[in-house]
């Protein structure tokens, strides 16, 4: 099994960003660049990872009218990211054209089409924040319903916490991608993540990809963290 580690570089600077990757780089598979970082340095700061020999995986959340979704999609297929991710919530026909569009600007680019990931539910949510915002389901049946609109509407893959693994793997197709946010390695002080696992429980239950921000990055040792955090994986045999 390849490195399932993403690093989240969840830092405001660009010249941050790549010192935490240049630190980290031999014991991870790929780099998050999410709202913050890519607002402050915009998309420069993808060809910068990227021409480190880097995989980058945008996680921007699109989620508006399908027509723009689409473009914004195009736009990253042209920076050369990796994955990206729309929100699910957005329904079925936005999510659809997000992978059509991922597949033509790919195929225009003669390159490979990035995994679009739905995601489903954020990890700072628990039932009582879907309540607030009108959804009566509860997190898990809300996290199995988008993820099958989502294999409806055609995406290869879905962003998750790990606590709903291993009833996703119950219905969805085998060769569904699954990456989960949401891992602590047990020594974090409290944040706003509500459904965590540590990696190898994570892994375990059957995810792909392993988003981790704060248990690096804010490390006194990111190098050290990273490298201690691969050490332990528990792969699932092959």
């Amino acid at each position: 099994m390849r490195n399932p580690i993403i690093v989240a570089l969840d830092v405001p600077s660009a010249d941050a960003a790549l010192e935490l990757a240049r630190k980290v780089a031999p014991f991870v598979g790929a780099f998050k660049i999410g709202s913050e970082l890519f607002t402050s340095a915009g998309p420069e700061i993808v060809r910068r990872v990227r021409a480190a020999g880097a995989a980058v995986f945008l996680d921007l959340k699109f989620h508006d009218v399908p027509n723009t979704v689409a473009k914004a999609v195009a736009a990253a297929v042209r920076l050369d990211v990796q994955m990206l991710t729309v929100h699910a919530a957005g329904g079925a026909e936005m999510m659809r054209a997000a992978e059509g569009s991922a597949q033509q600007a790919a195929s225009t680019a003669e390159g490979d089409a990035p995994l679009v990931l739905g995601v489903t539910v954020l990890t700072s949510m628990d039932n009582r924040g879907l309540d607030a915002i009108g959804c009566e389901a509860q997190v898990g049946k809300q996290v199995e319903r988008l993820a099958r609109l989502a294999v409806e509407a055609g995406l290869r893959g879905l962003v998750c916490s790990p606590l709903e693994i291993v009833a996703l793997r119950q219905i969805l197709p085998e060769k569904m991608q699954l990456v989960t946010p949401g891992i602590r390695i047990g020594i974090e002080k409290a944040d706003d993540q509500k459904r965590t696992l540590s990696p190898t429980e994570a892994l375990l239950a059957g995810a792909n990809w392993l988003v981790i921000g704060r248990p690096i990055y804010a490390a006194e040792n990111p190098r050290a963290a990273a490298e201690k955090i691969l050490s332990a994986l528990t792969l699932p045999a092959s």
